[in-house]
């Protein structure tokens, strides 16, 4: 199994962060409307940073892992640095990503994107 999958594996069958918010500060929510995948990206904001980050959603494992991924990637970052989070970061953590699938990576990136406005 390469590493890729492996992680994939990991943080599908065992999601970090999976669920909701009390009262989020920050809310994002994407849907591919061609394979159905959804991610609700919920963070709580500290003295401008992310104190605590759930997602929830439904789809692939590829879109729920990344998902699971990026909340520890996100979590004790502060917004400056969010709204210059790039695709390749998390793609990076992931092991790398086939180009069909990459709709399916980057989903959770897209629902941090609407939570911050950008």
């Amino acid at each position: 199994m390469s590493p890729y999958e492996e992680v994939i594996l990991d943080h599908w069958k065992n999601p970090r962060n999976k669920g909701r918010l009390s009262n989020p500060d920050l809310v994002g929510m994407e849907v591919n409307p061609l394979c159905g995948d959804a991610v609700r990206l919920e963070l709580k904001v500290s003295d401008g940073k992310v104190a605590d980050v759930r997602f929830d959603g439904q789809g692939c494992a590829i879109s729920q892992a990344a998902a699971s991924l990026l909340t520890e990637l996100i979590r004790g970052r502060s917004l400056a640095e969010l709204r210059e989070f790039r695709d390749e970061e998390l793609l990076s953590a992931l092991g790398g990503v086939i180009q069909t699938r990459l709709k399916c990576a980057l989903l959770p990136v897209r629902a941090l994107r609407k939570a911050l406005g950008s």
